[in-house]
């Protein structure tokens, strides 16, 4: 077999340097689509006035928190963002399988798992923008932020943590239906569910006992509790550290299936 045809060994590529190639790429192609980015951006905004508006009279019901409904929505908005920004992911990776770049790129000696973590990079920029400007944007509503500035922080890294999650499910699903259909049929089937047995619109103690027992094994809550206590409550450790706890274990779970379903990618070929 002639020296070209064979498998580049592990040294001559490094993983830093491909996950910068695959991060820049990914980033180009955000940048050269719009449409795409402004919807991405309007959406939230849409959501945080819309539902805050709508569903404002719920403040007043009995047993529900004190504040007012854009308070305690604002942290649900972040995470609910971050939710469909990163379930979306795998219809990029279903989309380079169309054109054949994915199918270039299991063929180059680029190191595979740095182009996931590349594109999952990208991802994570965008959203953390977004959670900024959902930010921004509930503060200039009237909104207040318990832990202040850093709280901020807090809030776009709990964000980051819950997308990690879905982004490699999303990325999962695409690899495996290899169907831009399928993909957001499967995901979606999956996180509108849960968006709505968790605690994103009403406290936990408004919702019927059973949505409850599904909450407290779903990660959104985890992420909208997180959120919801740097805004409205402070810095109280044991909820923030076990939202955290939950969400790293599930990031380390199914980022490392994606890592080794894309490592073992050996056909492109949409289905």
């Amino acid at each position: 077999m002639s020296t070209e045809l064979r498998s580049p060994r592990p040294g001559r590529t490094t993983v830093l340097r491909d996950t910068w190639t695959s991060f820049k790429r990914w980033n180009l192609k955000a940048v050269r689509n719009p449409f795409v980015l402004s919807f991405s951006l309007v959406q939230p905004i849409v959501w945080l006035v819309l539902f805050t508006q709508v569903f404002k009279a719920i403040s007043q019901i009995p047993g529900f928190v004190s504040g007012s409904y854009l308070d305690f929505f604002a942290p649900a908005v972040v995470i609910q963002m971050a939710l469909f920004a990163s379930t979306s992911s795998g219809i990029g990776l279903v989309e380079d399988m169309r054109i054949g770049v994915f199918n270039k790129l299991l063929a180059s000696p680029m190191n595979r798992t740095a182009i996931f973590l590349g594109k999952t990079l990208s991802e994570t920029l965008r959203i953390s923008l977004q959670v900024v400007l959902v930010v921004a944007l509930a503060l200039l509503l009237g909104a207040h932020v318990a832990t202040g500035a850093l709280g901020v922080v807090g809030i776009v890294v709990v964000a980051i943590l819950f997308s990690l999650g879905f982004v490699a499910l999303s990325n999962i699903v695409g690899l495996w239906t290899r169907s831009t259909e399928a993909t957001i049929i499967g995901v979606n089937f999956l996180s509108l569910p849960l968006l709505f047995m968790s605690t994103a619109f009403l406290p936990l103690s408004l919702l019927p006992d059973w949505v409850q027992t599904v909450s407290a094994f779903n990660p959104i809550t985890y992420g909208v509790d997180a959120t919801r206590t740097l805004m409205l409550d402070g810095w109280q450790w044991h909820t923030l550290g076990k939202a955290v706890l939950v969400l790293v274990v599930i990031d380390l779970l199914l980022g490392s299936i994606a890592a080794i379903q894309l490592r073992r990618a050996t056909d492109s070929k949409p289905r």
